[in-house]
């Protein structure tokens, strides 16, 4: 999996596109959350560079398939969500969270997984509620 610098337009942007690929569909309303969101702008990431870490976030988790099975594994989830530090970063992160998983009208035990962590781990060192 790629690092990038904490607090970066990049490692904000995954944590965004895991948000959406991670219940194993990307929905055409996860997208339009994104949009409506105005995130991409608030973390300094244009579209089309979003759409490069959505392919390279999809490249790296099929280079790690198990028995042929994509898994998105609690340890993996909290790599990710620690290169996020900044507090308002993740409050405006977590609030796109929400938008994204919820814009589908179901919410998948996956994304479940992915905004419980976020939500717990970001909460207990910034001292926020989560939306």
């Amino acid at each position: 999996m790629r690092s990038y610098p904490v607090d970066s337009p990049h490692a904000a942007g995954r944590i965004l596109a895991l948000t959406m690929i991670v219940d194993g569909n990307l929905a055409g309303s996860e997208l339009a959350a994104l949009d409506s969101s105005k995130i991409l702008s608030h973390i300094d990431l244009e579209h089309a560079d979003f759409q490069r870490l959505l392919n390279d976030l999809c490249d790296d988790l099929l280079t790690s398939t198990s028995h042929g099975a994509i898994r998105v594994d609690n340890e993996l989830i909290d790599s990710l969500l620690g290169e996020i530090v900044d507090p308002d970063l993740r409050r405006s992160l977590l609030h796109a969270m929400w938008g994204i998983a919820d814009a589908d009208g179901w919410l998948a035990d996956a994304e479940a997984v992915l905004l419980t962590r976020a939500s717990n781990a970001w909460a207990a060192e910034t001292n926020f509620s989560s939306p």
